[in-house]
Formats: structure tokens, sequence, C-alpha cells
């Protein structure tokens, strides 16, 4: 069985391995037809693999264990690799724009469309596989680096999908305009994409806090398994790639050894990560003069 991290590093070498397959598939469909649309989907696919290299790089350094300049590890480069994305598809989707202005300007029909549409379809189907199996991969091991790749194939996908469709029209009907027409509808989904991206990713280098889900899922798990003391309040949790940070004060009676609030406080530990998996857990004990009767109260 692979490691976490061994999983996430074989996924982002198959990943670069499907975007160099995927590139090559659209770059023979443009040099068949002369399509500006095509073209630009092949200028987008450049970046799947230019993502992709960063995405290896990024998981590789993720999965190095702490250092003395990195007590906490080094979890967060998935984020940083993940906004480098961003950025690039926002560069992406400028250089595609200006493709569509010059191909308003210089309109012409496209050669040999059949060839090229299979081509550009069955890279397509490629990547609709792979960035589902890249986004289910992403959230079982709480990789941004893959959940972000996998959205950005994805819109891969989709963009192909509608250019296709597009595609067909453009023999049938003759608008010339259609082609530098799709080539900037894929722009602004390339756009929204890269945006959506980095607003996601820039959450999670912000120490952005769980979703109420995970939350409630913290302060359940804290309730049942500190079983001898009183509350827990003051809690804090942050994800950052696939480990959970958590803090909190954990209010026990006066009267209690420390050996045995530092059993509980181990109980406690063991419950969140079994349910939450990796986590960097730190608990301050206080005593019962201390409670502020909010937060979490412990279950008999």
């Amino acid at each position: 069985m692979f490691s976490d991290s061994s999983t996430k590093i074989l996924a982002a070498w198959c990943s670069l391995a499907v975007s160099m397959v995927a590139l090559g598939m659209k770059y023979t469909a443009w040099r068949v037809t002369g399509s500006i649309a095509l073209y630009s989907d092949a200028i987008e696919t450049i970046i799947n693999v230019v993502s992709a290299i960063a995405g290896l790089w990024a998981l590789r350094v993720a999965s190095l264990p702490p250092d003395q300049n990195h007590t906490y590890g080094h979890y967060k480069a998935e984020y940083l690799s993940a906004v480098a994305e961003g950025v690039l598809v926002v560069i992406t989707a400028i250089t595609i724009a200006h493709e569509a202005w010059v191909g308003f300007h210089n309109l012409h029909a496209p050669m040999d469309s059949l060839l090229g549409l299979t081509f550009n379809g069955g890279a397509g189907v490629l990547n609709l596989v792979w960035g589902l199996t890249m986004l289910r991969l992403g959230r079982a091991h709480h990789s941004p680096a893959l959940v972000a790749g996998g959205h950005h194939v994805l819109s891969d996908v989709w963009a192909s999908a509608a250019l296709v469709c597009g595609f067909i029209l453009i023999p049938l009907t003759g608008w010339l305009w259609l082609d530098p027409l799709l080539a900037a509808l894929i722009a602004l989904n390339v756009l929204r994409t890269g945006w959506d991206m980095m607003r996601s990713s820039i959450g999670g280098l912000m120490d952005e806090a769980p979703d109420s889900e995970t939350l409630g899922q913290i302060r359940a798990i804290i309730s049942q398994t500190a079983t001898g003391a009183l509350e827990a309040h003051d809690i804090r949790a942050r994800i950052v790639g696939a480990m959970t940070f958590i803090e909190f004060h954990l209010v026990v009676p006066g009267t209690m050894s420390v050996e045995n609030a530092h059993h509980i406080c181990d109980r406690i530990e063991a419950g969140l990560r079994a349910g939450l998996g990796e986590a960097l857990i730190n608990i301050h004990v206080e005593p019962e003069r201390k409670a502020k009767h909010t937060g979490v109260l412990v279950l008999p």
C-alpha cells in the first residue's frame, strides 16, 4: 500500500504524463485544421503541463518532514503551487483572448475539421477520466494541489466539449466568426477557473477556518472523549494540506492531578486523529475557576 505522500506524488507524475499526451493530441488537432479555437485549446493544455510540473514539486516539498527551519512541516507548499497555477491560468486566458482578437480580424475556414475534432475529442475524454480521478484522490488525501489540478483539468474538458459542439457548426453554417468566438469563450472559462483556484488557495495560505461541518465534528469529538473534564473553550482550527491544526483550552477540576489531566488529553488527541486523520493538537489545561461556560461542554 502507498502512503498518502507517495500516492499523491504518483498521481502528480500521472498528471504530467496525461497532460503531455493531451497536449500532443491537441497540437495535432490545431496543425491539421489551422483553427484559432483549437490553437487556444492547445495553449491551455501547455499550462496543464506546466501546472503538473509545479504540482509535482509542491507535493515533494510538502511530503518533507518538519525541520529546524520549518517546525510545522512544509504542507503549505501545495497552496503555493495552487496559487502559482491560478496565476498561470490567468496569463493563459489573456493569451487566448489576444489570439481570439487577432482571429476576428483575420477570418479563415478551418481545414480537415473531422480529423481535428477526432484528436481534440480524444484528448477531452482522456482529460475527463483523469480530472475526475484527481479530484477523488485530492479529496481523499486532503491535497490542495491535486484538487486544484483536478478542477483545472475538468475546466479544460468542459471547454473542449463546448468547442467541439461549436466547431461542428462552422462547416455547416459557414459562420467563420464562430472560430474566434469559441476561442474568446475558452478564455473566459479559463479566467473563471483561475480566479476560483487562487481564491481557494489564498484562503488556505491565510489560515482560513475549516467549514462548519468540520468544526462541528471537532467539537463533537472533544465532547465525547474528554470524560473527566468540564468544558473546552477557545477552540481554533485550520487545515493545511493533509494536516489539521487544532488548539483549545480544556477546563478540569482544580484538584485533578497532572497525570489524570494528561490521560484525558491523550484520549482527546486519539479521538481527533481517528476522526480527522493527521493532526497537530495543542491543549492548554486550566482549573475550573477559568471556566467560561461557553464552547463545548463535556458529555458525562
